[in-house]
């Protein structure tokens, strides 16, 4: 070996040990998770509360990984970095303030607002995300573009394959047993809605919807009647279990969220029962509250069930809807469309990186995360929304107004959005917080959303806010004129589900069950986990 080669030996050799001091420090992550603590959602939220209102302005958003059960933290220098970490948060240092969000998300509204375009704040990625659907073409996407071009480093753009519109359907499209897409009526559509006739269709009528307000057949009472009731200790089912079509006894037991709801030629899903001032209600979309004043189980318009009272749109999206009948016991519940029921006992705020489930009469119980946060949506006519939680969950017509959840929370109302359950798409909910502010509306035990439902479920035991009485394991409280059984509490009849806008009896089955089986499922031992 000559000297030449030993001299490039020893440099290559003096290089890699260079290379090796400093890799580590090449390699080390600003962003380092090696110190972060796990937390259930419930504990990341109030953390993440606490520590935004101690950044101030150093402090710009904030999610949550559910992969790794991590708080992220988005802040504006090292020094609030370090206060995040000594928490046990991820801090996670950004260029872009809350602040210049904001702007940026006031310079669309007055630059380029167009037809088919949404955005909202995504903390994971620190910027304003936009979406633009298959109709901005044109004249369209150069006003969008030329707005967006100036925010470069600010705001995202990308494009959908589908078109934002809302979900609400045709009457004509029934929904499936159980809630399925392949309900149809004699055309043979998918149960969307539309003129399109998708393959899938089932037949019209049929063997009996469970709780869709499908006019004749067997009838399984409503999802929850006489099989029993679990998560909703009966849910919304008649007095003889017998199958009324149309959902159940309307007049008794009322609706369960996700149930199908029939006006003005347009069929929606109901949200989640509610009660004003002791009398019963049930929220639903704004769209659709304007598109008719009074409200069916049945498309037939036999059955009518409920009078707005209150109907928001466009700006928000929420409807309020009084039932005719003052002594309906609408049980806080959603139907899961398979049978059984999930009991709702509180309202929170979402959060980005929550996990959520939607029922609709269209589509069933589908599943997915909160993506975005005060998203606005532009869906042509001058129908603009804003303040919307934005999700990857998908939906179609006729699932508008339907209950979005997170276990034993209630979370938003369906109003729209792009794609369907075969593509996917992007969906944009009401939050349901800011629909029973606006109306005075009581959800559940009664935490009517105050403060973001900030208080864990954990175990059965519910919140006792808003002047609610909890019930934990079978004991009924009926405080505040709303008691809230969470994890089998039995009542007179043995149906066991107080707290669903019953006005002063605890123990009331809530569901118009006289006789049906006793007894309801533990529903409240997960309660709490995965929640905000």
């Amino acid at each position: 070996m000559n000297k030449r080669t030993l001299a490039i030996s020893g440099a290559a050799v003096a290089a890699l040990g260079a290379a090796a001091i400093l890799l580590p420090n090449a390699n080390a992550n600003p962003d380092e998770t090696s110190g972060a603590k796990t937390f259930s959602s419930p504990v990341a939220v109030k953390l993440a509360r606490s520590l935004a209102a101690d950044l101030g302005d150093n402090g710009a958003g904030w999610y949550y990984d559910n992969a790794n059960r991590q708080l992220v933290m988005n802040v504006m220098d090292e020094d609030s970095a370090e206060g995040v970490r000594a928490k046990g948060a991820v801090a996670k240092v950004v260029s872009n303030s809350m602040e210049d969000l904001k702007a940026a998300t006031k310079t669309l509204s007055s630059d380029a607002s167009v037809p088919g375009t949404a955005w909202s704040i995504d903390p994971v990625t620190n910027k304003v995300r936009v979406t633009a659907d298959r109709t901005v073409t044109g004249a369209k996407w150069a006003t969008l573009t030329k707005a967006t071009d100036q925010m470069e480093g600010t705001v995202s753009v990308k494009r959908s394959q589908g078109e934002f519109k809302k979900f609400d359907g045709e009457e004509a499209a029934q929904p499936g047993d159980n809630g399925g897409a392949g309900a149809g009526d004699a055309a043979g559509d998918a149960g969307a809605g539309d003129a399109s006739g998708d393959a899938g269709a089932g037949a019209a009528g049929g063997a009996g919807d469970a709780g869709a307000g499908a006019a004749g057949g067997a009838g399984d009472a409503g999802a929850g009647g006489a099989a029993g009731g679990e998560q909703g200790a009966g849910g919304a089912g008649d007095a003889g279990g017998a199958g009324d079509a149309g959902g159940g006894d309307a007049a008794a037991g009322g609706l369960d969220g996700g149930d199908a709801i029939f006006g003005g030629g347009a069929r929606c899903s109901l949200g989640f029962n509610v009660n004003v001032d002791g009398a019963p209600g049930f929220l639903t979309a704004g769209h659709c509250g304007n598109a008719s004043q009074t409200w069916t189980s049945d498309e037939a318009g036999a059955q009518q069930v409920g009078t707005v009272q209150d109907s928001q749109f466009p700006e928000s999206d929420f409807a309020l809807v009084m039932y005719d009948d003052a002594t309906t016991q609408a049980s806080s519940t959603v139907d899961l469309q398979n049978g059984s029921t999930q009991e709702i006992g509180r309202a929170v705020e979402a959060s980005v990186g929550l996990k959520v489930q939607r029922s609709g009469s269209t589509t069933g119980v589908t599943d997915g995360t909160v993506t975005g946060l005060n998203a606005t949506v532009n869906y042509g006519n001058g129908d603009i929304v804003n303040g919307l939680i934005q999700t990857d969950v998908c939906a179609e017509p006729g699932d508008s107004g339907g209950a979005m959840f997170a276990e034993d929370a209630a979370v938003g109302l369906t109003s729209g959005g792009s794609g369907d359950c075969t593509q996917g798409g992007e969906t944009f909910f009401q939050p349901v917080t800011g629909a029973l502010e606006a109306t005075g509306a009581v959800i559940g035990a009664g935490d009517g959303g105050a403060g973001g439902g900030d208080g864990d479920a954990a175990g059965g035991a519910g919140d006792a806010a808003g002047g609610a009485g909890d019930a934990a394991g079978g004991a009924g409280d009926a405080a505040g004129g709303a008691g809230d059984a969470a994890g089998g509490a039995g009542d007179a009849a043995g149906a066991g589900n107080a707290g669903a806008g019953d006005a002063g009896d605890a123990g009331d089955a809530g569901a118009g069950d006289a006789g049906a089986a006793a007894g309801a499922d533990d529903t409240g031992s997960e309660a709490g986990q995965g929640l905000n």
